[in-house]
């Protein structure tokens, strides 16, 4: 009896090892999510227009990158997957310039990988089977854009007038693979009132803790170097 005791203990110390040397043998991919910006013709008549300049997710996100490879390092999987049509929208209809070219010319300096998506399928289809998610998890996963509390809206007040026909909602979280992540991974939305619904319901689905705000987020702030998106009021908190 005290025989087959040891040996169990034996197995079963052989098996949690196992498990853990599988676990620590994944690789890890740091993802950041760029939305578009908003045009001025849908913006000019409010109090407070929106995204003055076109630059104001894509400049947070290469401050982002540029800390992610200095964190991780040079061999890090580093993606920055953007959604294309609302800069596109926008080189044609306001800045009269070539916004892809500039985000290739930041992709170029951060040594990110540059991905961009057109729709909500694409940007799934990369989180679940982009890399073979059993072995190449999600460690790191931010989103720079606009959003409110129960969505990302990745294309906010530049098709249509103060509203987004490409968002990623809350109901659809469960679209994600739990399995798509490292344990304890950092996930972050620096849009705005994420922390008052879709956090909790990011939890529910994946099985992580999505840190959000609540209130408004402020991408006003200056070029600075480490400068973040800012809360945008003092009532404001991040939230997990």
């Amino acid at each position: 009896m005290k025989h087959s005791y040891l040996q169990a203990s034996l197995l079963f110390i052989l098996v949690l090892t196992g498990t853990l040397r599988a676990e620590a043998n994944f690789q890890k991919e740091y993802i950041v999510i760029t939305g578009g910006p908003s045009l001025i013709e849908w913006e000019k008549f409010k109090k407070v227009p929106h995204d003055h300049w076109w630059a104001n997710f894509a400049h947070a996100s290469r401050i982002r990158l540029d800390e992610l490879r200095q964190q991780f390092g040079p061999e890090a999987r580093i993606t920055w997957l953007v959604y294309k049509p609302s800069y596109v929208r926008r080189s044609a209809r306001q800045e009269k310039q070539d916004l892809i070219k500039q985000l290739v010319s930041i992709q170029q300096k951060t040594g990110a990988n540059l991905l961009f998506f057109n729709n909500q399928k694409q940007l799934l289809d990369y989180l679940n089977a982009g890399k073979p998610r059993d072995q190449v998890k999600i460690a790191n996963l931010e989103y720079f854009g606009h959003s409110n509390k129960c969505c990302f809206m990745f294309d906010y007040s530049n098709e249509i007038d103060s509203g987004s026909k490409v968002w990623l909602h809350e109901s659809e979280l469960k679209q994600i693979d739990r399995n798509d992540f490292a344990p304890h991974a950092f996930i972050k939305s620096w849009g705005c009132h994420t922390g008052e619904s879709m956090s909790a319901l990011w939890s529910r689905a994946t099985g992580q803790r999505m840190i959000g705000a609540i209130g408004s987020t402020d991408y006003s702030g200056s070029d600075a170097p480490g400068w973040h998106p800012t809360l945008g009021s003092s009532e404001g908190r991040w939230v997990k």
